[in-house]
């Protein structure tokens, strides 16, 4: 999604509640090596199209089959499943699961969807585990989970940027603890610390903003950055995408089978 700006006994009940341990992350799970040859395709709307020439595919959880990612591990492909980790959407399957206590202001431009208070980890973190392991039954490789930048929006419940660096971090402990890789969607104010907790960026519109810079923590520790321009031809915003190592395509904002590559 595009970047937006934008009494004793009860303490310690509050306290267990926000400790929610994580399980253990297992020995391995994909690490893809940064490089601006990945061919990769993102979509989310329109009928799957699997015989797009790429390697890499970022596409929506609840909307692809565990046969749709088995055919693309058959060509040799990698498969992400895309989650909103910081938003609430109206129409997902799990949505009665959120309380109105975690629901905060809605998203700019966005119908249905709302900012999570990310600090209430007793409450998501079951839900995003839950959201992680469907996407690990699926047979997918990584996650891409959306939304991690609330802190940096008007989200009406006060997040602070403490507040999401923890909860980024729980994200990606939650997803390799199921065996899946991880990437930092937006959020670029926080790649310093991030990068080395995640597996590879997922970026909108670097180019267009002026801000592909910050992303280069990610390369420099070899993990890839996929990187969407919707605004900026290819002419432009290739070269520079090169040079820096990003695997860069051209999106439609509707993000259906559509892309123009470098």
């Amino acid at each position: 999604m595009i970047r937006r700006s934008g009494v004793l006994a009860g303490t310690v009940l509050l306290l267990l509640a926000y400790a929610i341990p994580v399980q253990a992350a297992p020995k391995s799970w994909w690490k893809p090596r940064a490089s601006a040859a990945i061919r990769w395709q993102i979509q989310f709307t329109g009928r799957l199209d699997l015989s797009v020439n790429a390697t890499v595919f970022d596409v929506d959880g609840d909307g692809t089959t565990a046969a749709q990612v088995a055919t693309l591990h058959k060509r040799g492909a990698k498969a992400i499943c895309y989650v909103s980790a910081g938003s609430y959407e109206d129409w997902r399957a799990d949505a009665k699961r959120f309380p109105a206590a975690v629901l905060g202001a809605d998203l700019d431009g966005w119908p249905g969807e709302k900012w999570l208070d990310v600090r209430r980890w007793d409450v998501l973190g079951p839900i995003m585990k839950a959201r992680f392991q469907g996407c690990a039954r699926k047979g997918f490789d990584a996650v891409d989970p959306d939304n991690l930048d609330g802190y940096a929006n008007s989200n009406g419940v006060g997040l602070t940027a403490a507040d999401q660096l923890t909860y980024n971090r729980r994200i990606a402990a939650l997803a390799h603890g199921l065996g899946l890789a991880v990437g930092l969607k937006n959020d670029l104010d926080q790649v310093k610390q991030l990068a080395p907790a995640f597996d590879f960026a997922v970026n909108e519109q670097c180019a267009y903003y002026h801000e592909c810079e910050l992303l280069t923590p990610f390369v420099a520790q070899g993990k890839p950055v996929f990187e969407i321009e919707y605004e900026v031809t290819t002419s432009t915003f290739c070269p520079a995408s090169r040079k820096l190592g990003f695997a860069a395509i051209r999106k439609k904002q509707s993000l259906s089978e559509w892309r123009q590559t470098c």
